[in-house]
């Protein structure tokens, strides 16, 4: 496999340990290798979490709900272009195995949420841009909850009187699927491996992006409203 992930700080506790090192995997290297008509093969992955906020529910969804002054910012080291009112270009990096590079650069549009408070992202196409040999189907959903103060302290080693504001959970969960056209050398490895190691390489990119995305929001809505985030002992 050609890519080198670094363990990120999780959503739970990050606000002051994240760390601006991290690279997403990027190869130097371009591969030669031309694509024929050979159908798609696919690559799955799901991840859930949860990024806790101490606010109310109010004041954390009209802070989502104005994503053109946060997204930008902390996708970052990831380069990114608005589409219109709710929608960016995202380019996330190279990824590969076998000697074999993708650059991956995806349109995702963050729909607003609806009537039962569901927030979702979806993929939506870049104009004037075919992605070159892979597919991307994201399908994402979020849901703002109130935490319980009390048993969230507890477990988390925070003291209550360090918590005197209501916690709202954004609990999402991610189901992702990348469709790759391989070259005919990639194609004569066993499927099974191919199968495996492009699983694991997703899993581990979905991981590491989401995580420090996640992080670097629940970083900037404490920042950007001057919310203390008490700091976690477990």
């Amino acid at each position: 496999m050609q890519y080198d992930i670094a363990e990120p700080q999780p959503s739970r506790g990050s606000y002051n340990s994240i760390d601006d090192s991290v690279i997403l995997p990027n190869a130097e290297d371009e591969t030669d290798a031309k694509l024929d008509s050979q159908e798609l093969m696919w690559f799955h992955s799901h991840f859930e979490d949860c990024m806790e906020m101490f606010a109310d529910l109010d004041t954390v969804a009209e802070y989502l709900g104005q994503h053109s002054g946060w997204f930008c910012r902390c996708a970052l080291p990831m380069k990114t272009q608005p589409l219109g009112n709710n929608a960016y270009d995202l380019l996330i990096g190279r990824f590969g195995a076998f000697g074999y590079l993708v650059e991956a650069r995806i349109g995702l549009e963050l729909v607003p949420p609806d009537d039962q408070g569901i927030y979702r992202i979806r993929t939506v196409p870049i104009p004037g841009y075919t992605a070159p040999g892979y597919e991307v189907d994201f399908q994402s959903t979020m849901k703002l909850v109130d935490l319980p103060t009390e048993e969230f302290c507890r477990e988390r080693g925070i003291e209550l009187s360090e918590c005197p504001t209501p916690i709202t959970g954004a609990q999402w969960r991610l189901d992702l699927a990348v469709g790759v056209q391989f070259p005919k050398f990639i194609r004569t490895k066993s499927k099974s491996l191919l199968q495996k190691t492009g699983d694991t390489l997703l899993k581990n990119i979905v991981k590491q992006v989401s995580r420090r995305l996640s992080a670097k929001t629940q970083q900037d809505f404490h920042r950007s409203l001057g919310i203390p985030f008490p700091k976690q002992r477990l």
